[in-house]
């Protein structure tokens, strides 16, 4: 009787799991996305991961102090922070949104927002910072105490950390909290750009999951967020994985995970989709949107966004040192012809590296370098050209078209004389390379984050940008000027100086030519409903997101 006893007890215990179990089973679906890169780093942090790859996953993932109307019209909207004010031309208060959870189910305070811009996770330093002649240590305050156990110090953050933060922050002073969900941004120089910055690049992390991992490359693949997904597995140039962080501010996700697969290849993505494999795929090029159309299951959505492509110059190699030959590349390249053959016109050509969302600081009557190669053959005769070959490095369709728009650019450049050495390179690392031979000219991209010609002007050719920090071009004049119009509070000085940065950044000293404006197209399934952002963002938050009940 006993032994039958136990034996009953047991059953119905093990029939009590199977029901809560199932109970707990996740309905929802999943969205599969086939993309031609996941991270260009091999990390998901924004600290290191700068590209149009990461800015398509990385808002899933983090949630900002502010943030844009990315399907609207890229105004500034309340994120993390429920409001903000300027307190004068050098702070910007913000009271911070109660009862945010981070993914580790931590509430979100002002400690963690003054941390996440300390130097342990940003700067890595605390040595003074100089802008003109005021000097001020990088500093964050806290209510709490130091953790008893930190793993991770300022010394461990790899030395491209540092580098982005400075350029993304040149004059941050301190993050002050004021209490448990008010901080201030306090910086060095007038900035009218901070509430734009903030838009740009305020993702806030967990301070004590940051502490507690193990190392800096472990935190930098599985970092600890407050956005509307978290990080389930994510293989380096293979997959990222995200599953619903249901605790998210801003609504429980309509879908459990979103998976991303790494499918190099156009072809394998448009097959992808066709077959029934992906939901969505990216970065399909104008040709190949009939082949997806022609299937009444499917759309191609999307068009010109917040970036422009670009080939930059190394003046540092000998055939480019001369400004001359660097404008013969310029004046040698039809535009128009790259829009029409290989856009079938669906973008078009700006107005050099500007944006119209710019405002009052838009230069209306400017252009790019118009197509003339008979200028072109002249400019590299007058230079003193002989011949030398030049590197022109080209990676394999990162961006889309990217190595026909190489092909065209390099017949472009010998019709007028210039022996153009097309090299292809499979990552970033070896486009970037001088060890084994000089740099000369590169494929590239710059993007408006944010609505002041600093977000791009600034931030990616003047002293703390990339170019600079590469190592392939300065200029004296363009940097006193980057300086003013990150300073400035006057408009029309602030528009004179941007005007003249063009003068010299795209004519006299040539540091880069634009070609276009950059374009993503996106296949997808018909049945689900989902607005594509000039921003690069897939927003697959629950306000963006409708995916067809499972059977209709």
């Amino acid at each position: 009787m006993k032994r039958h006893f136990l034996t009953t007890l047991l059953l119905v215990s093990s029939m009590a799991v199977v029901t809560h179990v199932g109970a707990q089973t996740d309905s929802r679906p999943t969205v599969r996305v086939a993309v031609q890169q996941v991270a260009t780093s091999g990390t998901l942090t924004p600290l290191r991961e700068q590209s149009n790859v990461g800015a398509r996953s990385f808002p899933m993932i983090y949630a900002g102090l502010i943030e844009l109307d990315r399907q609207g019209d890229l105004s500034l909207k309340p994120g993390l922070a429920t409001s903000w004010k300027r307190i004068d031309d050098f702070t910007v208060e913000l009271k911070l949104r109660k009862g945010v959870k981070f993914h580790n189910g931590d509430e979100m305070t002002a400690d963690d927002v003054a941390f996440t811009f300390g130097p342990e996770h940003m700067f890595g330093s605390t040595k003074p910072l100089v802008v003109g002649k005021v000097a001020a240590t990088i500093a964050t305050t806290t209510n709490q105490t130091p953790a008893t156990a930190v793993k991770l110090t300022a010394a461990t953050l790899p030395p491209e950390v540092p580098a982005i933060a400075r350029r993304l922050w040149p004059s941050l002073a301190q993050v002050k909290v004021i209490d448990k969900y008010t901080v201030r941004f306090i910086n060095l120089a007038p900035d009218l750009t901070l509430e734009g910055r903030l838009a740009r690049s305020s993702e806030i992390i967990s301070r004590r999951a940051f502490l507690e991992a193990k190392d800096w490359a472990s935190w930098a693949r599985s970092p600890v967020a407050a956005g509307p997904f978290k990080i389930k597995e994510f293989k380096p140039d293979n997959s990222l994985v995200l599953t619903a962080h249901d605790a998210y501010f801003g609504g429980k996700p309509n879908v459990k995970e979103v998976r991303y697969q790494v499918v190099p290849e156009v072809s394998g993505r448009v097959n992808g989709l066709l077959s029934g494999e992906y939901d969505f795929v990216t970065d399909i090029p104008p040709d190949q949107i009939k082949t997806i159309e022609a299937n009444p299951k499917f759309e191609v959505v999307g068009g010109p966004v917040l970036n422009h492509r670009l080939i930059v110059f190394d003046k540092n190699h000998p055939q480019m040192a001369n400004p001359k030959i660097r404008l013969a590349m310029a004046h040698a390249i039809d535009r128009d012809a790259i829009v029409k053959s290989l856009w079938g016109n669906r973008t078009s050509v700006p107005a050099g590296l500007q944006w119209e969302y710019y405002g009052p600081m838009f230069q209306k009557n400017w252009s790019v370098p118009k197509y003339d190669p008979a200028l072109a053959a002249r400019l590299v005769k007058e230079a003193g050209y002989k011949g030398e070959p030049i590197p022109f490095r080209v990676l394999n369709n990162y961006y889309t078209n990217q190595v026909q728009t190489a092909q065209v650019l390099a017949e472009m450049w010998r019709a007028v004389g210039l022996n153009v050495d097309m090299q292809m390179k499979e990552n970033w690392g070896q486009i970037f390379e001088t060890a084994n031979s000089a740099r000369g000219v590169r494929d590239w991209s710059n993007s408006a984050p944010f609505n002041d010609p600093i977000s791009s002007m600034v931030n990616q050719h003047g002293p703390n940008g990339q170019q600079q920090q590469m190592g392939e071009w300065k200029n004296s004049e363009f940097n006193t000027l980057s300086t003013l119009l990150e300073t400035s509070t006057n408009m029309d000085n602030r528009s004179r100086a941007f005007r003249r940065m063009l003068e010299i950044a795209e004519r006299e000293d040539p540091a880069y030519t634009v070609l276009h404006r950059n374009v993503v197209f996106y296949g997808k399934r018909k049945d689900i409903q989902w607005k594509w952002s000039p921003t690069f963002t897939m927003d697959f938050r629950a306000a963006n997101l409708t995916m067809p009940v499972s059977g209709k």
